[in-house]
């Protein structure tokens, strides 16, 4: 039953791959467990329960992903999205959490409503297939750096902005012990690399932690003092529902927190979705897609899944490129991943304890590194394309943002486009998509 409604024969898919790749993403995309409610606590709320509804969000929308799309995506609270929501919404705007969540709520239907409309597959089409090409090169890029500077291997520093760190730290030799183990493994076509490059890194981990070596570093992976909780909270389910009057009380605060919650989702979702789609067979050679629909379709029920629980904005994650790594072709590793999540409420302590990011740093890595190869198929030779793929790269890894890396490439590509003397060649469409990336970039957030 499982084979037909996956199309298992058709997709070239097992059983095996697709199980071992839904638990790899989510020992990948975990670390979300424990970043969300710290990072959403100091806008005030409670970190204990933001835990729950972040998991139970999670599970829902990667199942729903799996089980309405069939692709091989995980989907939870986006990195950037929840920085948004708590630093720009809440604390600099002056919002409560409660009206927060009510912008999300309103910006995941407006999303939704984008996507049954089939606004948001049109406007994927509109950007060139080598841009689409250099944004999912450029997002393998950007998910090395996050491996990187996870584990301490790359470092904040006031001078230069980032640095190399302590490369004899614990957490740093861990991590570099994780990346050599799984890029030997992937040479060698070991099956599942990447999954099992993570087991036996957390594995050495454990052995350092217990002759001394970095104990107590919250990087390195340790034992839990209990491997399951059953303290559930789910008090902040429902709570956007509290956050509408202070909502409409200013119009121009509620445009500006809906117009930056859309805009960050549908390139960042939308830009993710795109890379790993083209990968799995949803995108052809002219870089239309094919059948993606129903991916949208499930990331937007992922936002107003979110709202609902109480988290910020649930969305596609580009750690679900581990799966596509390994091979995952359907939604059943989506399905996993779900379960996962929702399972999670009982293990929590043991996963945050054995897959911190010194152990998940070398999944980051590899799988960027394979995503990275995309750009052989870039035609280089074409100025106004390697100089918008060039744009879109280094703005995406710089920024920290991959909805700004995909503006600034837009924007070099419209660009080098009137220099070329198309001007005339370009829709209407192209020209309404280049005020929004203007606007974004300079008044959206």
């Amino acid at each position: 039953m499982l084979d037909d409604f996956f199309n298992f024969k058709e997709n070239g898919a097992d059983y095996r791959t697709e199980i071992i790749a839904g638990i790899t993403t989510f020992l990948a995309m975990a670390y979300i467990l424990g970043v969300n409610p710290s990072m959403l606590a100091e806008g005030g709320m409670p970190a204990n329960a933001v835990f729950f509804s972040t998991a139970i969000a999670s599970g829902i929308a990667c199942i729903v992903m799996g089980l309405v799309a069939k692709f091989p995506v995980g989907l939870a609270p986006g990195m950037g999205l929840n920085a948004l929501f708590t630093y720009t919404i809440i604390l600099e705007m002056g919002n409560s959490w409660e009206s927060a969540l009510a912008a999300v709520f309103i910006s995941s239907i407006i999303f939704f409503i984008i996507t049954i409309s089939g606004l948001r597959e049109a406007i994927l089409n509109l950007i060139p297939a080598d841009l689409k090409i250099g944004i999912g090169a450029g997002i393998g890029f950007f998910l090395a750096f996050l491996g990187f500077k996870g584990a301490g291997i790359i470092v904040n520093n006031p001078s230069t902005y980032v640095t190399m760190g302590n490369l004899l730290a614990p957490s740093v030799i861990l991590a570099l012990i994780g990346i050599l183990i799984t890029l030997v493994f992937y040479i060698r076509k070991v099956p599942a690399a990447v999954f099992f490059g993570m087991i036996i890194t957390a594995a050495i981990g454990i052995v350092f932690s217990f002759l001394g070596f970095g104990t107590g570093n919250p990087l390195m992976p340790s034992i839990p003092a209990q491997f399951i909780s059953v303290n559930f909270d789910f008090s902040l389910f429902g709570g956007f529902l509290r956050g509408f009057a202070q909502l409409f009380s200013n119009i121009p605060n509620l445009f500006m927190m809906v117009f930056s919650l859309l805009f960050v989702t549908f390139f960042d979702a939308t830009g993710t979705l795109m890379s790993l789609g083209k990968q799995c067979g949803f995108i052809d050679e002219k870089g239309q897609s094919m059948g993606i629909e129903k991916a949208f379709l499930s990331d937007a029920i992922g936002g107003i899944i979110g709202s609902v629980c109480g988290t910020s904005t649930v969305t596609a994650f580009v750690e679900s490129a581990t799966a596509v790594g390994m091979g995952a072709k359907t939604g059943l590793s989506a399905v996993v991943t779900g379960i996962l999540f929702l399972l999670s409420i009982f293990i929590a302590p043991l996963i945050l304890a054995l897959f911190t990011p010194s152990v998940t740093a070398a999944a980051l890595v590899i799988v960027g590194f394979l995503m990275m190869a995309q750009l052989g198929s870039v035609d280089w030779a074409n100025s106004v394309i390697s100089a918008s793929v060039f744009m879109t790269i280094i703005m995406m890894i710089l920024s920290y943002s991959i909805s700004i890396g995909i503006a600034w490439g837009f924007i070099a590509y419209f660009v080098g486009s009137i220099a070329e003397g198309k001007f005339r060649e370009m829709g209407w469409e192209m020209h309404v998509l280049l005020i929004v990336f203007l606007v974004y970039l300079f008044f959206g957030l």
